[in-house]
């Protein structure tokens, strides 16, 4: 019988943990109504905690950890972090650690305009904080807090079209951002649009109106071929010459990348394949990946692309704690997005797809073993901490590495981006 191999990021059956002690920080994207980001809300969670406390519990640790140690600009990519705050966070000390200039404390909606708070708000205005009122409904006495705010978010779960209208009513010639929150599908965004809100958050840009009974454009197979060879240890090189010379973006980028001080070539390149041999297996392994990704994705939000590469790096640097194929978890999350990105359903694209079976049931939300690492990132995506949990007691999975993982795959898709 084989012996596992102890893995930094699996724990022992008698270790087990439920990982609810653990400090997640993940993000959330809020983007303009032409599907650039804006910013990101920061989802943070040390046990039942989920709002940046005030008083030196482990929440506020948390925040403080990564925003002064990771760095706030590398977990929203330098764009401004929402950040809940309770009301001691606000009337205390602990909320200057973080940088004025990009932070937005959010006022949860359990938080009364009491004259203290108003205070301390109209202060933190003057350090330089802008501020959102978080699930805003109308109350008496909240006129002292819209006059400062900056941002108004209002929840689409909570309120419907005419309870948003009376809402609406009551912030006429009000100068604020309004921000529709839990947006989740193209209808209500298209609400939101109609009813003046400028900003939107939620996974709308994820749940396009899929196009059925077409099949997969054929330059995009071609791309998803290419994108699957170089999975291989050794590539066939006459074979994906013959792919990448069907691809005219491809061949341009390469031919690009060829007369770029990248490669410093000091003779002309007459063919696909003295370019391929030229910039070498490695240099051209990445160009391709990160273009034929920027190919798929062309029409839709450049945060599917961004979310894309975080799946695909964070699926890739995990794979060892479960003893997994890292190349093909690198496949698994960047293809995860491929119906957005297509606009065609998983189920029409996954038999078409050079994969592995066990992978293509992993796209097609299947329970299998290859999946469990994309599971704990799309419940983390949302801040669904139950659901990263239970992915953690399945798999005897350290939740601590898999942060690790996360925070390292959102450094690593914002370079990939610049780059592609």
């Amino acid at each position: 019988m084989a012996t596992e191999v102890e893995s930094p990021g699996r724990i022992a059956p008698e270790e087990q943990e439920t990982g609810c002690g653990t400090r997640f920080v993940a993000r959330q994207p809020i983007m303009d109504m032409h599907g650039r980001v804006h910013g990101y809300e920061l989802l943070f969670r040390d046990g039942s905690e989920s709002a940046f406390r005030g008083d030196g519990e482990a929440a506020t640790l948390t925040m403080i950890d990564n925003a002064v140690l990771f760095g706030l600009g590398r977990l929203t990519s330098g764009l401004p972090a929402f950040v809940n705050c309770t009301a001691d966070t606000l009337q205390g000390n602990l909320v200057h650690l973080l940088p004025a200039g990009m932070t937005v404390l959010e006022i949860l909606e359990t938080v009364g305009p009491v004259p203290v708070l108003i205070r301390a708000c109209r202060r933190l205005k003057a350090c330089g904080y802008r501020l959102a009122l978080d699930d805003f409904t109308w109350k008496p006495g909240m006129e002292p807090l819209v006059e400062i705010a900056d941002y108004i978010k209002v929840d689409f779960a909570i309120l419907n079209h005419p309870e948003r209208q009376r809402l609406l009513d009551h912030l006429r010639g009000v100068t604020v951002a309004l921000v529709a929150e839990k947006v989740e599908t193209q209808e209500q965004f298209a609400e939101a649009h109609s009813e003046g809100f400028t900003l939107v958050q939620g996974f709308y840009f994820c749940r396009p109106k899929l196009l059925k009974n077409r099949g997969m454009p054929a330059n995009r197979m071609s791309q998803l071929e290419i994108l699957h060879l170089l999975q291989d240890d050794a590539i066939d090189l006459r074979r994906l010459t013959g792919l990448v010379k069907r691809d005219a973006s491809i061949t341009y980028r390469l031919l690009r990348l060829i007369n770029s001080p990248v490669c410093a070539m000091r003779q002309e390149v007459r063919s696909v394949q003295a370019a391929l041999i030229a910039v070498g297996e490695l240099t051209f392994r990445r160009l391709a990946t990160l273009a034929i990704s920027s190919e798929l994705n062309a029409g839709q939000p450049q945060e599917v692309l961004r979310m894309a590469f975080v799946r695909a790096r964070f699926c890739e640097l995990a794979a060892g704690f479960a003893a997994l194929d890292n190349r093909e978890q690198y496949l698994l999350g960047l293809l995860s997005l491929l119906p957005v990105m297509l606009q065609l359903p998983m189920k029409d694209l996954a038999p078409s797809l050079p994969l592995r079976e066990e992978i293509c049931r992993a796209l097609l939300d299947e329970p299998v073993q290859e999946r469990c690492f994309l599971e704990w990132l799309e419940g983390h995506e949302r801040g669904d901490w139950e659901a990263c949990d239970a992915v953690v007691r399945e798999h005897m999975l350290r939740p601590e590495s898999l942060q690790r993982c996360y925070e390292e795959a959102l450094v690593w898709a914002e370079a990939a981006l610049h780059f592609s």
